[in-house]
């Protein structure tokens, strides 16, 4: 069995686009199905309706592919999907800030069984909380790296920002965190 080292990887997209660039269909689907499941779960950090995270996310690659023409691979597709994701979900956040949590949703998805305990909801009420009570830098820093998985430097690069940077904001978001959640 051959598993693919971290620059096959890199290779796999410049390929992917290649052929995406000459308009072959079963590529656009097979892009789409190795980054849908990590932006989606990016977006539902962002957004607590699964609905809405679904929207942000199929928006994500519909921006992507409509300045595909444009788009210039460097090795940084993940990052860049994130970056429309992020842009995508700040204008959510902020059109959302203002309406209050809708108590009969939780409720819904405790009786449904979503998230398989009262106890798991509440963490992710708390967790959820405390995380819009980040500055927006922050926030995004602890979402890339403990949610999303990525390395401290791909975090650099998908925000832009230097590593010393990136390693100061995950350092202050951790302690604010510790704070506001022992507030709670």
């Amino acid at each position: 069995m051959h598993f693919m080292g971290k620059e096959e990887f890199v290779n796999s997209d410049f390929l992917l686009i290649q052929r995406m660039r000459k308009g072959d269909d079963e590529a656009f689907d097979i892009f789409v199905y190795k980054y849908y499941g990590e932006i989606l779960k990016y977006c539902k950090y962002h957004c607590s309706d699964i609905k809405d995270a679904e929207d942000l996310t199929q928006e994500t690659f519909t921006n992507f592919f409509a300045k595909f023409s444009e788009y210039q691979h460097m090795g940084k597709t993940k990052n860049f999907l994130y970056t429309i994701a992020g842009n995508l979900c700040k204008n959510y956040y902020a059109k959302r800030k203002d309406i209050p949590v809708d108590k009969s949703d939780i409720e819904r998805n405790d009786l449904q069984g979503d998230t398989g305990s009262i106890d798991c909801t509440l963490n992710r009420i708390v967790i959820e909380s405390a995380l819009k009570q980040l500055p927006e830098e922050l926030r995004e820093v602890i979402i890339l790296y403990y949610f999303q998985d990525l390395k401290l430097s791909e975090v650099a690069g998908t925000l832009k920002i230097g590593l010393p940077l990136v390693k100061y904001r995950l350092n202050r978001a951790k302690k604010q965190l510790k704070r506001i959640i022992g507030r709670e």
